[in-house]
């Protein structure tokens, strides 16, 4: 079975920054940081509302990376021109209310073919891996392969949240949908604690992690900054 790859979403980092405004901490120095310790691509979503990624940091990261990019984005004319000006290595189109917290569950593109498919054409036509965030749902998938989608990603919050049957729906939705020749990705409320059993499916080929791996690194890397900042202020005396 091949390796998968991880994609680190740094939206976060972002929303710590604008709890405070300025520009610590750099959402570039996140991404940097995550490929040096070994993710394989950076995810990042720009909301229309702007609430935690902005314009400059999609520039500033798709400039300073090599690693492929993913911009998640709502399938609206704005991120579309964005995108296109942009031309990151992929897109991922998500469904987006500007009530949410965080994306409450999939993308109908089942009810929205006839207003995906000319973004959907725009966006490959232009060299970008085009991927929608859908639910496990045969439904779904059979429309994401009538829009020419190269690419799907499972939604596992309901899997996360501890819902009977999800993952057994995530693995037949991936069959399905490998099965329609559409590689699949998955991701949303994946942890250390259940992200094994999606990351063994075997049609998987990447998953997206950004809220946990944030984080827990603050968890993780409190104690040494602590010392560190201690270390300085001692030294200074």
């Amino acid at each position: 079975m091949a390796p998968i790859r991880l994609g680190v979403n740094i939206d976060h980092v972002a929303t710590v920054r604008n709890a405070r405004g300025g520009r610590h901490p750099d959402p570039l120095e996140a991404a940097l940081a995550a490929v040096e310790a070994g993710a394989d691509g950076i995810t990042l979503h720009l909301r229309e509302d702007r609430r935690h990624i902005r314009d400059d940091d999609v520039e500033r990261i798709l400039a300073a990376l090599t690693a492929p990019i993913n911009l998640e984005m709502a399938a609206t004319d704005e991120m579309v021109g964005i995108a296109l000006r942009h031309a990151p290595h992929a897109c991922c189109i998500v469904p987006e209310r500007r009530a949410e917290v965080t994306t409450e569950g999939g993308l109908d593109a089942a009810g929205q073919i006839e207003a995906l498919a000319p973004k959907v054409a725009a966006l490959r036509d232009a060299g970008i891996r085009v991927s929608l965030f859908i639910d496990p749902d045969p439904v779904q998938i059979e429309a994401a392969a009538k829009l020419g989608a190269p690419v799907v990603e499972l939604h596992t919050g309901a899997y996360a949240e501890e819902r009977r049957g999800e993952l057994a729906r995530l693995r037949f939705g991936a069959a399905l949908a490998a099965l329609r020749g559409i590689e699949v990705h998955a991701g949303h409320g994946l942890t250390y604690a259940n992200v094994s059993p999606v990351a063994a499916i075997e049609q998987i080929a990447e998953l997206n992690i950004g809220h946990f791996l944030i984080g827990q690194a603050i968890l993780d890397g409190l104690p040494q900054v602590v010392r560190h900042m201690k270390a300085l202020i001692d030294a200074a005396r």
